[in-house]
């Protein structure tokens, strides 16, 4: 995107507080009100003196004391923040907590882990090709048992392998490729079974490596060989595969590697569900998997899976032979791409699934099956690689009980493994340990709670007031989200003398986000005009916290970040805020409104729940929606009169690790789409990226093709000439854009929608009249 002119006001009427230890201004913002500026001026004077005066006495008899408190400055006199209250979480502590199984054992990259059937030795896996074995004791050893030099997925060793020393490995030998993934037999020498050389390989299978791959690989309890594949693909089931059976993507197959068939060096299982039908690939047992990432089997002979969502869900499956699981037509139990062709068989749903909100890379484990504890016994235990956290479900006359979470942790949770006693171990991807669950102890009454009101916070030197610690930054942004006509204020909270990593975090795509530092807090307020077109008249609704956590490991490859969102409600008097709960809530506004029915126009205001922060402030969207290069590329007043572009301020500050790669003047930069100066095409693209690209873009959970990253050229975003794929909302020939007839075009024709069908779909409960209108004349002008 063509670097563009920054605007410096957001839409309508906006009340900044900006506080330093050096100087302290009160300032608002009215350019936007266009004849009302000088009829309603002499009050803005009046009241800006008597609040100039209120808060240069209060400088006057409290600076010392709250310098004091603040702590220390950075080189560059600004103050640092050190006041914060926000530690932990509100909820519940979990029942339970981790502890390394085996203190001495460190791999690099584990990704599978099982025990050797006839020994009491683990067998695991790590990703760069080596394969391990060491005792099932506290202070085991490891010892090599091969290494491909190739990227392996998982491994078994078969059930006789005391015998015949025969072990069965997923492998990566070429990415792209169509047989680029292989379940391989490897043989280890009679004379020493744990080891075993790569030139005894026998390839078994091949699929497609394309993204998804599968890889876990188990023996059931009938003595044959389980492997998942996975769809082969990035995104949205790209090559069709889902609901296919003549190939092996998708799948979990079954075969039987103890008899050959022809040329090929395994035999197919008679009762295999697909073996008369015709055109059919007779390894398949059952289909429709996005990507089974781990399986395994209880002492009753079922078949656990965790297959890993796209957008919104991620399962847990109970599957059966011959089962369809509804991949890319359905994502859970919900539709994904309902259009797409149907496989052979009806799609049965998963046992039970969860929401991004709460899982977002779902690990398949085990069913406890140790004694103790007895809360513990019986139970399949799940967890997630993305947000750490573990679950437990157990099966009550077949239908499965409501999940209980039994920790919540900072490990990427790759894999599990079961002992010997049937207890289930946690497998760490970033440290490269085993974990084992224990008992959490009681919570220490003398620690501090979460702070239930925003005054508890540490944010602000007066919550009444609205008035930051000296150590918050004030920021703005190029292209705001709409909120129902909401005014925002917004600061960044950084613990200390920490920094910032520009433009460090690039997965899963482009743009790039920053990297902040553990209890990072980023801070929004919305206050609404209570009587319309009257800034006097606004309260403050709500203040929302994102809070960062930290995650172990190398940041560069694993991304490493967690943020929780939480919300304060105002009071009535403007005083304080009081901490929503997880569920959150709505408020019916009187707004006074000459133009509503009456005079009074009743908008209802959404609170968010905090499953809701999660739907937009997503990995793909590098969680952090306003604060980045994109955003803050721009001038902003920091209370002098003498605006100055944040990036070029922050790095003054020594806010950023680094300098900055370039003059902010050569980095990218969202339009300020208020401002008609600029080119239309920059407006509705930075429209676009502010409201909407946050899903509709690759891993964000938008359910169609289209993207809308304002760095995206317009011909690649998929929306030029495309029929929807959500249906056309009574419209004739519909398009997502038809370029010059915007009556046509579904992009802004959803937009005036208010129920079903709307967007955006949640946040948002009126009508932006004035983005509908930049649209329909982008879309208006276009050739």
């Amino acid at each position: 995107m063509a670097s563009v002119k920054i605007g410096l006001a957001g839409a309508g009427t906006e009340f900044q507080y900006n506080w330093n230890p050096y100087r302290y201004h009160f300032r608002t913002h009215y350019q936007m009100l266009g004849k009302r500026k000088q009829r309603l001026g002499r009050y803005y004077r009046h009241f800006y003196l008597i609040v100039l005066g209120l808060i240069g006495l209060f400088s006057l008899t409290g600076h010392q004391s709250l310098t004091a408190e603040q702590g220390s400055s950075t080189k560059s006199g600004r103050a640092l923040w050190t006041t914060s209250r926000i530690h932990g979480t509100p909820d519940p502590p979990p029942p339970y907590q981790l502890e390394s199984a085996f203190p001495e054992l460190n791999f690099d990259e584990p990704l599978a882990v099982s025990l050797i059937p006839g020994t009491n030795r683990f067998l695991l896996c790590e990703r760069n090709g080596k394969l391990f074995t060491f005792e099932d004791a506290p202070h085991a050893k490891p010892k090599l048992l091969i290494d491909l030099e190739r990227t392996v997925y998982g491994a078994a060793a078969h059930p006789d392998f005391v015998n015949n020393g025969r072990l069965f490995v997923v492998s990566i030998v070429k990415e792209g490729a169509e047989d680029g993934t292989r379940l391989s037999r490897f043989e280890t020498s009679p004379d020493d079974r744990f080891h075993s050389k790569p030139q005894s390989e026998v390839v078994l299978l091949s699929w497609l490596a394309g993204g998804h791959n599968g890889g876990c690989v188990r023996f059931g309890p009938d003595g044959l060989l389980y492997v998942s594949t996975g769809d082969g693909s990035g995104w949205a089931d790209w090559h069709l595969t889902g609901q296919r059976i003549d190939d092996f993507l998708a799948s979990i197959l079954r075969i039987d590697v103890d008899h050959s068939m022809g040329d090929k060096s395994y035999a197919i299982p008679v009762d295999n569900p697909f073996i008369k039908t015709p055109n059919a690939s007779p390894e398949v047992y059952s289909y429709g998997h996005r990507n089974v990432w781990k399986f395994s089997f209880d002492s009753e002979g079922r078949l656990w899976a965790g297959d890993v969502g796209q957008d919104l869900w991620e399962m847990i499956e109970l599957v059966q032979p011959g089962g369809n699981y509804g991949w890319s037509i359905k994502e859970g139990t919900h539709d994904f791409k309902p259009d797409r062709q149907l496989g052979p068989t009806p799609i049965q749903p998963p046992l039970l699934e969860h929401p991004h909100s709460e899982s977002r890379s779902i690990t398949g484990g085990y069913i406890w099956e140790a004694d103790e504890p007895a809360d513990l016994h019986g139970c399949y235990i799940y967890g997630d690689y993305d947000t750490g956290k573990i679950w437990s479900v157990r099966l009550v006359d077949g239908q499965p009980t409501k999940p209980r979470q039994l920790a919540d942790t900072q490990f990427r949770i790759v894999a599990f493994a079961q002992n010997q006693q049937g207890e289930v171990l946690v497998v760490d991807h970033v440290s490269g340990t085993l974990q084992r669950l224990v008992p959490a102890p009681l919570p220490d009454e003398n620690e501090p709670k979460f702070p239930r009101m925003l005054s508890e916070t540490g944010l602000f030197v007066s919550t009444t007031d609205h008035i930051p610690q000296p150590g918050l930054i004030p920021y703005s942004v190029n292209a705001p989200l709409w909120s129902d006509g909401a005014s925002k204020e917004r600061f960044i909270a950084r613990p200390g003398d920490s920094q910032i990593l520009f433009d460090d975090v690039t997965y899963p795509a482009p743009p790039p986000g920053w990297r902040f530092s553990d209890g990072t807090v980023l801070v929004k307020t919305f206050s609404m005009e209570m009587e319309a077109g009257n800034p006097l008249s606004t309260r403050r609704l709500e203040t929302r916290l994102l809070h960062f956590k930290s995650m172990p490991g190398d940041r560069e490859r694993y991304g490493a970040q967690f943020w929780r969102g939480y919300t304060y409600v105002w009071n009535d008097d403007q005083t304080d805020a009081v901490l929503l709960d997880a569920q959150g809530a709505d408020r019916v506004l009187n707004i006074q409104d000459k133009n509503a029915p009456g005079g009074v126009r009743k908008q209802t205001w959404h609170f968010p729940s905090r499953a809701e922060c999660t739907l937009c402030h997503t990995m793909a969207a590098k969680y952090a929606l306003g604060v980045n290069t994109l955003q803050m590329n721009r001038l902003h007043d920091y209370g002098d009169g003498q605006p100055r572009n944040q990036l070029a301020q922050l790095e003054e500050w020594g806010v950023f690790a680094k300098p900055l790669p370039k003059s902010p003047d050569a980095l990218p930069r969202l339009a300020d789409y208020h401002d008609q100066s600029q080119s239309i095409n920059d407006r509705a693209r930075s429209y676009l990226h502010a409201n909407c690209s946050h899903c509709h873009r690759l891993w964000g959970g938008g359910l169609t093709e289209f993207q809308l990253p304002a760095d995206l050229p317009l011909d690649k975003t998929g929306l030029i000439h495309a029929t929807p794929e959500r249906g056309h909302y009574g419209i004739t020939d519909a398009r997502l854009i038809a370029p010059g007839d915007p009556d046509r075009s579904l992009l802004s024709h959803r937009m005036t929608l208010l129920k079903i069908g709307r967007m955006p779909h949640i946040g948002s409960n009126v009508i932006d009249e004035e983005g509908v209108e930049l649209l329909r004349e982008w879309i208006r002008q276009m050739k």
